[in-house]
């Protein structure tokens, strides 16, 4: 997806603070160089840090200053020497913080905001620099068997109200596959179950295990519409009596068990192991157990898939993000997805990255979250609001610009000879 795709502009306008022309950079500065006081001097060293990406910033005295080479893309506003200083100690963290309670202010798009500053990250060399001295403290929750479900209580378990004004019918929070960009979100998340079962290559009466199911979707689909018998796994109670109830009114329950419990006590055999959108919330450190529980479910001729955010080289999650967005999360590289099956003698036979689509997906959430934003307001408050419209704009740079990556790895055991000759299967049409 390109920067300017009409669709991103359009989420950037609707967004608070983001309807007002980008700030231009004007004849001079406030103060010539060398004569700032020393928070704004501080401020150019935090941003010198960033890669110089261009950006207007003012602070609560007046001082402003302008960065990088090209025409500002966004004007921050920071309303106190206590702004600074948290931005100083912990910029990570305290932008996130700053933005959501109104002591940063955002004229321009904040999506190109977000996405400049990544870029200018990914060319500056700050390991060991004032940005990441404060970015690791306190950081990082683990993911034990008490730990997890805490975590995900934290995300999951807002409401399903909430989660109903923004996502597609089927309530599908996981990256979309689009076959065009111009389809819809509802095609697209109904395409990515697809392409996640022919890959699978399901056959009528299969077993299958689904770790993480969210609330449910893609086990109704691949009970529905490919015939196999699904076993799904989830701590998020919310996301389980909604998949339940769900499954009740198609009439599948027969075929679909939703169990609210954690990966680390799936037992049993089946002929695919799939999970879409939990390894996230696994850790490293856990990769060994769930390769385990993976070896232990899957049959001789079985296939397994791992649906994840991931990075392209080692790295925490945005400390923001983890600790008031997503607790415990942390994407892997896909050396470490790899790891997960390569003690276990499996076959990696397929591996795919998704980020543009993922991209696309958050545009469409994010148009959706500004068209609710009032009632997202009235169901929690407006620092709720701006912080989730942080984290969507967040990522739908992240994604644009590489910081993040979703791999769809697709295994089988060495053993097997049932592997698909080709790809064709993957685009032919649905059962």
């Amino acid at each position: 997806m390109k920067r300017d795709d009409p669709r991103l502009v359009a989420v950037g306008a609707k967004a608070e603070g983001i309807g007002r022309a980008p700030a231009q950079r004007d004849a001079k500065e406030s103060a010539p160089p060398g004569r700032f006081g020393l928070e704004a001097s501080l401020m150019r060293r935090l941003l010198r840090s960033l890669g110089d990406p261009p950006l207007r910033v003012t602070l609560w005295n007046g001082e402003s200053m302008a960065t990088g080479t090209e025409e500002p893309v966004a004007h921050i506003r920071i309303a106190s020497r206590v702004s600074l200083l948290k931005l100083l100690v912990n910029p990570e963290l305290h932008f996130g913080d700053g933005y959501s309670d109104g002591s940063i202010e955002v004229d321009g798009d904040l999506v190109k905001l977000m996405e400049v500053v990544y870029r200018g990250m990914a060319r500056a060399s700050f390991s060991g620099s004032m940005l990441r001295m404060g970015g690791r403290a306190g950081r990082r929750r683990t993911n034990t068997l008490s730990s997890s479900r805490s975590n995900i209580h934290h995300h999951y378990d807002l409401g399903n109200d909430f989660y109903r004004l923004w996502l597609d019918p089927e309530m599908v929070y996981t990256c979309a596959y689009f076959p065009a960009p111009e389809a819809t979100l509802e095609e697209a998340q109904i395409a990515k179950m697809d392409h996640v079962c022919r890959k699978l290559r399901l056959r009528p009466e299969e077993t299958v295990i689904e770790a993480g199911c969210g609330w449910g979707a893609l086990a109704m689909h691949m009970a529905t519409r490919y015939g196999v018998r699904v076993r799904a796994f989830n701590i998020s109670r919310e996301q389980i009596a909604y998949a339940r109830e769900r499954a009740r009114a198609l009439g599948v329950e027969g075929r679909v068990e939703f169990i609210e419990d954690d990966y680390r006590n799936i037992a049993g055999r089946c002929d695919a192991f799939v999970s879409v959108g939990m390894l996230e919330h696994v850790g490293v450190d856990n990769h060994e157990q769930l390769g385990r529980v993976i070896d232990a479910c899957l049959d001789r001729d079985g296939r397994g898939l791992l649906h994840s955010i991931g990075r392209d080289r080692p790295a925490e999650l945005n400390a923001w993000i983890e600790k008031r967005i997503f607790p415990g999360a942390y994407p892997p590289t896909l050396r470490q997805m790899l790891a997960i099956v390569e003690p276990w003698e499996f076959s990696v036979i397929d591996v795919e990255n998704l980020r543009l689509h993922y991209a696309l997906t958050l545009v469409h959430w994010m148009q959706r979250f500004e068209d609710a934003r009032e009632r997202v307001s009235g169901m929690y408050d407006e620092r709720f609001v701006r912080a989730w419209r942080l984290y969507l704009a967040g990522s739908i740079a992240a994604f644009n610009t590489g910081a993040l990556q979703l791999f769809q790895v697709l295994f089988v055991r060495r053993s097997s000879n049932e592997v698909p000759w080709s790809r064709s299967h993957l685009y032919d049409r649905r059962p």
